[in-house]
């Protein structure tokens, strides 16, 4: 059966359901962290409203989409397109809808928006991320190293599966 893949811009309303996207990505690095399940939600929560803050702050003009399969929200996609380049800020989705090839769709088409503009899509990943072999598997380059984050960058002209 094939899927419908669709976004929608988020709300205020979506805040309890962003917050669980968030969290869902935060799961396994806090399984090992030795605090009850009050301290990590208070923990969880802090961090997503800072992180929160920091995306509308820092990337103003971004569009911040929900991920709908077949109508039902499953993740969230940040996307910032700027005139020299396009930057995806976080794609998350929550963990029953990853290995569905749902965020490989959703990388594909943004490369897709770069190649038809003519603009690098660059991201920053977690050097422990999981993610970034897939990253590097679509074609993304370090292009350098801030703390932790890898910026990646993937050039036009570049067609990879």
């Amino acid at each position: 059966m094939t899927h419908k893949i669709s976004f929608r811009l988020i709300t205020p309303d979506d805040m309890e359901l962003l917050y669980r996207i968030y969290a869902s990505t935060r799961a396994d690095e806090l399984a090992a962290v030795p605090w009850d399940e009050v301290e990590k939600e208070r923990f969880l929560r802090m961090q997503f409203q800072a992180q929160h803050v920091f995306y509308q702050q820092n990337f103003k003009q971004a569009e911040y989409k929900l991920v709908l399969r077949d109508g039902v929200p499953i993740g969230r996609f940040y996307v910032d397109y700027r005139l020299d380049e396009i930057r995806i800020i976080d794609i998350a989705l929550l963990p029953k809808y990853r290995r569905l090839g749902i965020g490989s769709q959703l990388m594909k088409m943004v490369l897709a928006e770069g190649q038809q503009s003519e603009l690098p899509v660059k991201i920053h990943v977690e050097q422990n991320n999981p993610a970034l072999h897939w990253y590097t598997r679509l074609g993304f380059q370090q292009v350098e190293v801030h703390g932790v984050y890898i910026l990646m960058a993937w050039q036009p002209g570049k067609v990879e599966g």
